[in-house]
């Protein structure tokens, strides 16, 4: 049996996560399996289902600048401890560099992956765009979930590179198709049968502009009083959208439901999906509303591909206010919803498409480094 690596970092619900989850649930685990290295700690998230699923989780030291030696020397006994790997996926891009060269000098085939557009602000994401730079000229093969993620992490010209492969996050159209008796179920379950739902689905951090989102629902509120806010999601930042929301008087009218494994059921009861990232690697969850039927209010730095041209997709500029996006909501809400799994697999976002491509190339990698 083949078993491929992943450095993934966190196991917590988020985008990168999710892609290599939904892949991992549909290959022949018989034929391929898969291994996590991740932060220590991360016993949470995606976790008991990788180790029902077969998989393996080690635990690496956290780079944090003081611990360069400690960090490498913790990467060469893994690798000389475990021979077995000869594929290994990269999707924690900062610290790829320190992890490639010793991935080679044992034997393995390496995969970078971007799963986004950002480092964000300050000395931390100057020290993040310089330690990933040299990226495009080591990894074996470059992978993105979108054109622009690519662009991004390994150059303008990277599209001209053979080794240079778009791999869309994918999802299983089925499970996210519209379900009115689930969303009768979910709606009754979290007392809002008769409410005006806003969701959002995503892990809180700053990148997802939570902060903004809970001031456009108090927007909201003054234009529909039933208004209520779903968020879906756990992070760092939940205690400053909590105080946020205390201090617009909205508390009362959010529901934290925390991370959640069975995202799908939740889409249902939503009524519109608001996404105001401030920056997005692709914005799977913009797919996934829109296969639930879910017309989406976006940042307009979402990339375009998320858009499945179905008329859902509505983009907002980060610099209107929170007035203009709750007007938006208003205007954009359908009363017949009908679901778009079909569109999701025409527009190649469908899971088991993509498992089938990911599998042929790790088996094809594996057995070509033990030639």
């Amino acid at each position: 049996m083949t078993r491929v690596l992943h450095y993934i970092g966190l196991l917590q619900f988020g985008g990168s996560q999710s892609f290599v989850m939904e892949i991992y649930r549909k290959i022949d685990r018989e034929k391929l399996q898969f291994d996590f290295i991740t932060f220590p700690n991360e016993k949470s998230g995606y976790y008991q289902e990788i180790i029902q699923l077969g998989g393996r989780v080690f635990e690496s030291p956290q780079f944090n600048g003081k611990n360069y030696f400690e960090f490498r020397k913790w990467w060469k006994k893994f690798f000389s401890s475990h021979p077995e790997y000869k594929v290994f996926h990269i999707h924690v891009r900062s610290v790829a560099v320190l992890c490639i060269g010793i991935a080679h000098r044992y034997g393995c085939y390496a995969i970078a992956h971007s799963h986004s557009t950002s480092n964000g602000r300050g000395m931390i994401a100057i020290v993040k765009n310089v330690m990933q730079f040299p990226i495009r000229y080591q990894a074996d093969y470059m992978f993105a979930c979108s054109k622009e993620a690519g662009e991004w992490l390994y150059g303008k010209n990277v599209n001209k590179k053979k080794n240079y492969r778009i791999i869309p996050n994918a999802i299983d159209s089925l499970k996210f198709d519209f379900d009115p008796i689930k969303r009768n179920q979910i709606r009754k379950e979290l007392n809002i049968e008769d409410k005006f739902v806003v969701g959002h689905v995503g892990r809180m951090s700053a990148v997802k502009n939570h902060e903004f989102l809970v001031e456009v629902f108090a927007e909201l509120i003054k234009r529909r009083n039933n208004a209520i806010l779903l968020l879906v999601g756990d992070g760092d930042t939940k205690k400053v959208v909590e105080k946020k929301c205390k201090q617009l008087e909205i508390y009362k009218k959010v529901i934290f439901l925390g991370s959640k494994s069975n995202t799908q059921d939740y889409y249902q009861a939503m009524d519109v999906f608001v996404f105001p990232s401030l920056w997005e690697g692709l914005g799977i969850v913009a797919i996934e509303a829109q296969t639930a039927g879910l017309p989406c209010i976006v940042s307009n730095v979402i990339p375009k591909e998320i858009d499945l041209g179905i008329g859902l997709v509505h983009r907002m500029s980060l610099d209107s206010d929170a007035k203009a996006w709750a007007d938006r909501i208003v205007e954009v809400f359908i009363s017949n919803r009908y679901g778009q799994a079909e569109v999701t697999k025409k527009m190649n976002y469908d899971v088991k498409d993509n498992a089938k491509i990911m599998q042929k190339f790790y088996l094809r990698m594996d057995k070509k480094m033990r030639i």
